[in-house]
């Protein structure tokens, strides 16, 4: 009698006294819907949320299902907390900053200003308390995040005009992602907070004077050196912003002790791809950019001096008044202290004697 034959006729109390053990049962398919803030022409950091659920298939062979969808088809691309939040949907792909209207310890998740480079950001989160604090944070929203993808520093923009010096901020409306707006505003500038797929048509008609977005690679993409010549360096609000992704407390708590590991290790491979794509891919797109008559500027050292007094008062008063920042903030800042000290020794140190040399 073969094993199928004897399991059918003989029950379950048959079989065990055969010592045949009953086959595993396969686990139960799961099917989970993503939706992206970015739109699917950025392929890099849109394309994280693709190679994440790409892996999650493979790494479940094929029972773990998860549609991805671009800003806009099942949820604004600032819509995607609320949508996670009330359950509408199991999973988001986003910038953390982009809610710190909620509240602004969500920008600590992403980017702040003058915060962590990506290496030391994913330090905190993996191995420091990062991970730790913003999901306690994140509870209050019925969100459970997951690490997914880093753009590394990234690029200070383009302007329609020189930025000579930092009176030229005054009365500038600027494209500017999240949290950062914040310290333009204190600056003199005036912040738009406007979707990826939005800011080319909003910079070509003048609703905007200058606008930034991630590095050369996406830059180039969206075209922005066609409508704005003077490109400006460093972003200094993002020194390494990371991406989240982003689960329903109750869809994650459904899911088996397998399928949440397999979130987790898919996500940390979505990480670790995307940033190495930005890496890969922003060297070319800025020799491009240039070659096609893009100005690179620094920004002058009166801009960079006044964006880092107004930001630290910033911190500083928001201490004052919102104890989720303050909680978070408080460890943040201290982790950032000594890893400046460890890099002052060592990468900035190597990287800077590289970079002076003719390679």
């Amino acid at each position: 009698m073969d094993r199928r034959s004897l399991i059918k006729h003989a029950g379950i109390a048959g079989v065990l006294a055969a010592g045949v053990a009953p086959a595993v049962h396969a686990q139960a398919a799961v099917r989970w819907r993503l939706a992206s803030s970015f739109p699917k022409s950025l392929d890099t950091i849109y394309g994280a949320a693709e190679v994440f659920a790409q892996k999650v298939k493979q790494l479940s062979s094929g029972r773990f299902d998860i549609s991805v969808h671009a800003a806009g088809e099942l949820a604004p691309a600032f819509g995607v907390v609320d949508a996670v939040q009330q359950g509408s949907l199991e999973a988001a792909h986003t910038a953390p900053y982009y809610f710190f209207g909620k509240d602004e310890t969500f920008a600590i998740g992403g980017a702040i200003p003058f915060g962590l480079n990506s290496r030391q950001m994913s330090a905190w989160t993996f191995e420091g308390n990062g991970l730790k604090l913003m999901r306690e944070f994140y509870a209050k929203y019925n969100i459970v995040n997951f690490a997914c993808g880093n753009t590394g520093a990234q690029m200070g923009g383009w302007y329609r005009k020189e930025i000579k010096s930092v009176k030229d901020i005054k009365g500038m409306k600027m494209r500017i992602g999240g949290f950062a707006g914040r310290i333009l505003e204190r600056m003199g500038g005036v912040p738009q907070n406007i979707p990826g797929g939005d800011i080319y048509p909003a910079l070509e008609k003048g609703t905007i004077d200058a606008a930034e977005w991630i590095g050369p690679y996406d830059d180039q993409k969206l075209g922005l050196n066609k409508v704005a010549p003077f490109y400006y360096y460093p972003g200094w609000w993002e020194g390494g912003l990371q991406l989240d992704l982003y689960v329903n407390q109750k869809a994650y708590d459904a899911l088996s002790a397998e399928n949440k590991a397999i979130v987790e290790a898919a996500t940390a491979f979505a990480h670790v791809e995307t940033q190495a794509k930005y890496d890969v891919k922003n060297p070319t797109a800025l020799k491009q950019l240039v070659a096609n008559g893009a100005k690179l500027r620094p920004f002058p050292a009166d801009v960079m001096a006044e964006a880092y007094k107004q930001s630290n008062i910033v911190y500083e008063e928001l201490n004052a008044k919102n104890e989720n920042w303050k909680k978070v903030y408080a460890e943040f800042s201290k982790f950032r202290a000594d890893q400046n000290l460890w890099f002052r020794f060592t990468e900035a140190t190597f990287d800077r004697f590289m970079q002076s040399q003719k390679l």
